[in-house]
């Protein structure tokens, strides 16, 4: 595969080069424990920081990236443009706050977080365009170096290519070994877009699936060392979140093993059998 350490790095379409594992923040508290448990991950050498307006941690996550003295150009932070903001001067008002919050000049990654939110759901399409031209304004400013989506399915990816001058170079899915997403993966790969995993645990309820815990034997791994390997040799692009120090750190520890295809085989077979699935299958239709 040719990825052999946390720093390695996937090509987008436009050429940015992205960290092969980011450091997830979703559901971690705003205050000491996102500050710390970033200070913690790039400690341990992640250098790819993946947050939210919506999580409310961006504050404690930008005084981190400042306090790690860490060079910029060396960082690679992405934020999500959150639901309410869908129209084109919110989409750009809602980029500068997320930049001030952080403390940065520029993202290097900005997400479109869902793409049918209740308050536009009446015209989600023309939403998705007013807020995409504005995010590819922005690009050609160099506020963010590379735009993409979340959550969007082939539908709503296609719809917005009907108006985009740029083609998505993300789309941030759940994905993991019990929910494989093949349609919208399918989709991401014929559009040159990355897809980035999200939840690459399933929350943590893969962890103690059987399975899981015979192939973590089999190689003298953890469960969550396996899944985020699984992520890794199918491409994808996995964003673990713990606030324990340890965790973190075992979690970067996936590059001196490889599944073999028969391993990968029996991972992918879980397939539809992940207990939070029910509760994305309601964000799906919820969002």
């Amino acid at each position: 595969m040719g990825i052999s350490s946390l720093t390695d790095t996937y090509t987008l379409a436009n050429g940015v080069e992205i960290p092969v594992v980011g450091f997830g923040t979703w559901q971690t508290p705003d205050g000491d424990v996102a500050y710390q448990s970033t200070l913690d991950a790039l400690a341990a050498g992640y250098r790819h920081i993946d947050t939210a307006a919506i999580y409310g941690n961006e504050e404690s996550i930008g005084r981190a990236i400042k306090d790690a003295n860490i060079a910029r150009q060396d960082l690679f932070v992405t934020s999500k443009l959150w639901n309410t903001e869908h129209t084109y001067d919110k989409a750009k008002q809602a980029l500068e706050d997320s930049l001030a919050r952080l403390q940065l000049d520029y993202l290097d990654l900005y997400l479109i977080h869902w793409p049918n939110p209740l308050q536009f759901r009446h015209d989600w399409e023309k939403a998705n365009a007013e807020t995409w031209r504005a995010m590819e304004e922005a690009y050609a400013a160099g506020k963010i170096r590379a735009i993409g989506i979340s959550n969007f399915q082939p539908h709503h990816f296609e719809a917005l290519l009907k108006t985009a001058k740029v083609v998505p170079m993300v789309n941030q899915l759940y994905v993991n070994p019990a929910d494989l997403e093949e349609d919208a993966v399918a989709f991401n790969n014929a559009h040159n877009t990355l897809t980035e995993a999200y939840s690459p645990l399933g929350t943590g309820s893969l962890l103690a699936v059987p399975e899981i815990e015979a192939i973590a034997a089999k190689y003298n791994k953890s469960t969550a060392q396996v899944t985020l390997r699984w992520s890794l040799q199918h491409g994808f692009l996995p964003l673990p979140k713990s606030t324990h120090k340890e965790r973190i750190i075992a979690n970067t520890e996936l590059f001196d093993f490889e599944l073999a295809p028969e391993d990968v085989a029996v991972l992918d077979a879980l397939s539809g059998s992940d207990p939070a699935k029910q509760h994305t299958d309601a964000d799906k239709t919820q969002f």
